[in-house]
C-alpha cells in the first residue's frame, strides 16, 4: 500500500461468523476505535459503514463482503466483513481464501450455530489461523461458560480462555485479562475509556484456576513454553504471548476473548489480540503457484522486490466507476500504469487505476505491494480465482472452488423489449458470483437462473430492478436435482459416416459404473493392442463429460461415474475426433439409460429453535416434510432442534415456522450432501416435470 507499514506489522484479516452474531456490528467498532469513523453505525438503525448496499440496510444483513483498512497501535489491518448467511457461502469462501487470519465471532446467546460450523469448516479447509469472540455477553440468556462448552463440542478444538467476563447479561461491565492478570471495567458508555484495575475479590480465585489452566493448555501445545513451566511452575506474561501466538498461527489453539460490541465493552482488547496472535504474511510465508506451461511448482514469498503474484478474489460491477476487481497481492508490487499478465487467460493486460477500500468509499493509491488488498479499476476479462503476475515470470496461483447451485427458477422480463437488457445484467451477476449461474432452457424457451437458496435469488432479482430498472417476472423455485446410477453397465457407441470424400468413423466400447461421490468422471483407458490411437482418448473424455450434462430422467447433469474404455475399433482415413466424441458420447447415454438411474437432491441440514411448548408440533411438521430429526438440545425454555431435511421440502419454511410457534420461533440451514430420493417421491417428480400431474 501507499503507507509504507512494515510487512510484519500488516494483517490481513476476515470476520466471518453465523448470521446475527454481530459481524458489522463488531466491524463498525472497530472503525470506530481505530480512527477510521467518527460515528458508530448500528445495523438496526441501518447507518452502518460496511453494509453499504441498499439490500443490506433493509435487511440489517450482510450481503457482499466488504473490504477496508484501519490502523491500531502501529499496525496496519485490512478486514473483510464477510456475510453470515448461507445463501452468500461464495463471499466467505473466496474472503477465507485470501486472508491470513481470522475473527470468529460466536453470540453468548447461541452459541455455535449451523452457520458457524459451516463456517469453521470453511476456515480449516484453507488452514486459516483464528481467534474467538464471544459476543452479546450484555444479552437476556447469555452464557459464557454453556457457548465455551459448546464451542469445544461442536468444533472439536481447544479454546484458549484468555478473558473471563465480569458478570453476564445485564451485569456484565467488563473482563478479566487472564495473560496480564488485569480487569477492564468499561464505565464509559462510549466504551472509548476504561479503567484498569486488580482482579476484583470475588472473582480472585476463579481467574487464578483459569490462567492456570491457559498455562498448561499452552505448556501442552509449545514445546519452548513447556521446558518453561515444567521447570518453574509458571510462565511470564512476555513468554506466554509468544507461545500463544506461535500456536494461533500454526492451528493448534483458538484464543478467546469475550465482550459487547453493542454496549462497546471489550474490542480494544480484540484490536490487541489482533497484533499479538495473529499472523502477519512473512509470518504465513511463500504461496506455491505453478507455471502455466510447464506445471513446475513456484515459490511466491512475500517480499515487494519479488516477481509480481496476485489474486483476483472478487470481481464488482461498480455504479460510479465501473468493474472494479479485488486482489490480495502475495508477492512483487503492482504499480498504477503498468503492463501485467493473467496467466490464467494468457493476455496482457494494463492496470489504469488502483483504488485502497474503506467499504464503497476508495482512495487512489499508486501501488500495492505484498501484503496487501485493493483493487483494479476497468480490468477486462479478468474474473474471480485469476492470477496476475510478471509478464517474464509467469505463475498460477491454485484456483478457487465453490459449491454448485442447489435451487433454480425461470426468469423472464415484464416487457419482450427489455430482453437484451436483463441477459446483459445477469451476465454481469455471473461474472461477480461464482454461485449464481445461468442457462437457456431449449426446450421451454427459458432463461433459467440458479443459486445458493431462495433469499440469494431474490436478492438478485431486487438488485435488476434497482440497478438497472428492469422488472422480472420470476417462476416458482426448482430444486437442483443430480442424477445417479445404480449398477454397472457395458455399452457401444458407433458414430459411422460416408460422404464424398473423407467420412466419418469413431467405435467405441465402455464400461461405466457409479461413482464415488464428489469424486466427478473416472475415466480410463483399458484397451489393449491399439484398437483405438491414444490420441483420441482426449475426444473420448470430452464424448462422456458433454453427456454427463443431462441424464436420462429428467436431464439433471449425471455428477459422478467411472467410465473404463475397453475396446473399439478405428479407420485409418477415416476416424476424427469428432467421430469419436459422438460415438463416446452416444455409449455413455445407451448405458446409463440401462443403468438403474435414479434421482438425487440436495439435503438440508436444519437447525431450528423454539420455545418448548411448539416443540412437538415443529416435531411432527418436520417429519411431514421428509425431515429426520437427529437430536434436540435444551436451553432454558428454548429447545434447539438439529435435523436433515431435503430441500424441495422447506420452501416456504419460514412461514410454517411462523405459525406453528406465533411467531417466536427461528431457523437456519446450510447445504449437507445430496441423498437418493425415495421411489414414490421420484416418481412423482418425474409426473410433475412431465405434466402429468
Amino acid at each position: 500500500m501507499s503507507i509504507d507499514t512494515p510487512l510484519n506489522k500488516i494483517r490481513n484479516i476476515g470476520i466471518i461468523a453465523h448470521i446475527d452474531a454481530g459481524k458489522t456490528t463488531t466491524t463498525e467498532r472497530i472503525l470506530y476505535y481505530t480512527g477510521r469513523t467518527y460515528k458508530l453505525g448500528n445495523v438496526d438503525d441501518g447507518n452502518t459503514v460496511m453494509d453499504w448496499m441498499v439490500q443490506e440496510k433493509e435487511r440489517g444483513i450482510t450481503i457482499t463482503s466488504a473490504v477496508t483498512t484501519c490502523f491500531w497501535k502501529g499496525h496496519q489491518i485490512n478486514i473483510i466483513d464477510t456475510p453470515g448467511h448461507v445463501d452468500f457461502t461464495a463471499e466467505v469462501e473466496r474472503s477465507l481464501r485470501v486472508l491470513d487470519g481470522a475473527l470468529v465471532i460466536f453470540s453468548a446467546v447461541e452459541g455455535v450455530e449451523a452457520q458457524s460450523e459451516a463456517v469453521w469448516r470453511q476456515a480449516s479447509k484453507h488452514r486459516v489461523p483464528r481467534i474467538i469472540y464471544i459476543n452479546k455477553m450484555d444479552r437476556l440468556g447469555a452464557s459464557f461458560d454453556r457457548t465455551l462448552q459448546s464451542i469445544k463440542e461442536r468444533l472439536n478444538i481447544k479454546p484458549l480462555v484468555m478473558e473471563l467476563p465480569i458478570g453476564e447479561e445485564s451485569e456484565f461491565v467488563g473482563v478479566i485479562d487472564l495473560v496480564a492478570n488485569k480487569a477492564y471495567i468499561f464505565r464509559d458508555p462510549s466504551g472509548e475509556k476504561y479503567d484498569i484495575e486488580d482482579v476484583p475479590k470475588e472473582y480472585e480465585e476463579i481467574a487464578a484456576k483459569r490462567r492456570e489452566e491457559l498455562m498448561e493448555a499452552v505448556a501442552d501445545v509449545d514445546e519452548e513454553a513447556l521446558n518453561v513451566y515444567l521447570e518453574e511452575g509458571t510462565l511470564s506474561e512476555e513468554l506466554l504471548k509468544k507461545a500463544i501466538r506461535r500456536a494461533t498461527i500454526d492451528n493448534l489453539a483458538y484464543p478467546v476473548f469475550v465482550g459487547s460490541s453493542y454496549k462497546n465493552k471489550g474490542i480494544q482488547m480484540i484490536l490487541n489480540a489482533i497484533n499479538d496472535y495473529l499472523p502477519s504474511p512473512l509470518d504465513v510465508g511463500a504461496v506455491v503457484g505453478k507455471n502455466p506451461k510447464t506445471e513446475e511448482e513456484i515459490e511466491c514469498p512475500p517480499d515487494p522486490n519479488a516477481p509480481l503474484a496476485a489474486l483476483a478474489f472478487k470481481v464488482m460491477a461498480d455504479p460510479y466507476v465501473g468493474t472494479l476487481v479485488f486482489i490480495r497481492v502475495y508477492s512483487g508490487t503492482l504499480h498504477k500504469g503498468s503492463y501485467v499478465l493473467n496467466a490464467t487467460t494468457g493476455k496482457k493486460q494494463r492496470i489504469a487505476r488502483l483504488l485502497r477500500l474503506h467499504a464503497n468509499k476508495k482512495e487512489d493509491v499508486d501501488y500495492i505491494e505484498a501484503g496487501g488488498l485493493g483493487a483494479i479499476v476497468g480490468l477486462k476479462d479478468t474474473y474471480t480465482g485469476h492470477t496476475l503476475c510478471d509478464l517474464d515470470n509467469p505463475v498460477v496461483l491454485e484456483k478457487m472452488e465453490f459449491p454448485e447451485p442447489v435451487i433454480s427458477v425461470a426468469i423472464e422480463p415484464k416487457t419482450r423489449a427489455d430482453q437484451e437488457k436483463l441477459s446483459a445484467a445477469l451476465a454481469k451477476f455471473a461474472i461477480e458470483d461464482p454461485t449464481f449461474k445461468i442457462k437457456f432452457d431449449e426446450d421451454t424457451s427459458e432463461t433459467i437462473i440458479s443459486g445458493m437458496g431462495e433469499l440469494h435469488l431474490e436478492i438478485i432479482t431486487d438488485r435488476l430492478l434497482r440497478e438497472y430498472k428492469l422488472e422480472a417476472r420470476i417462476g416458482k423455485p426448482q430444486v437442483a436435482y443430480k442424477e445417479a446410477i445404480s449398477k454397472e453397465v457395458k455399452s457401444e457407441g458407433k458414430y459411422i459416416k460416408q460422404t464424398g470424400g473423407h467420412g466419418q468413423y469413431g467405435h467405441v466400447v465402455m464400461l461405466v459404473r457409479p461413482g464415488e461421490s464428489g469424486k466427478g468422471l473416472i475415466f480410463k483407458d483399458k484397451t489393449k493392442g491399439g484398437v483405438i490411437p491414444k490420441e483420441f482418448m482426449g475426444a473420448i473424455q470430452q464424448g462422456v463429460l458433454s453427456a454427463m450434462e443431462s441424464g436420462p430422467l429428467l436431464g439433471y447433469p449425471i455428477p459422478d461415474v467411472e467410465v473404463d474404455v475397453i475396446d473399439g475399433s478405428y479407420h485409418p482415413v477415416d476416424s476424427s475426433e469428432l467421430a469419436y466424441r459422438v460415438a463416446s458420447s452416444k455409449a455413455f447415454r445407451d448405458a446409463v439409460k440401462k443403468a438403474g438411474p435414479y434421482l438425487l437432491e440436495p439435503v438440508m441440514k436444519v437447525e431450528i429453535l423454539v420455545p418448548m411448548q411448539f416443540m412437538g408440533d415443529v416435531i411432527a411438521n418436520i417429519n411431514a416434510r421428509r425431515g429426520e430429526v437427529k437430536g434436540i438440545e435444551e436451553r432454558g425454555h428454548v429447545a434447539i432442534i438439529h435435523a436433515f431435511v431435503p430441500l424441495s421440502n422447506m420452501f416456504g419454511y419460514s412461514t410454517a415456522l411462523r405459525t406453528l410457534t406465533q411467531g417466536r420461533g427461528s431457523f437456519s440451514m446450510v447445504f449437507d450432501s445430496y441423498k437418493k430420493v425415495p421411489v414414490a417421491v421420484q416418481e412423482e417428480i418425474i409426473k410433475k416435470a412431465k405434466g402429468e400431474i
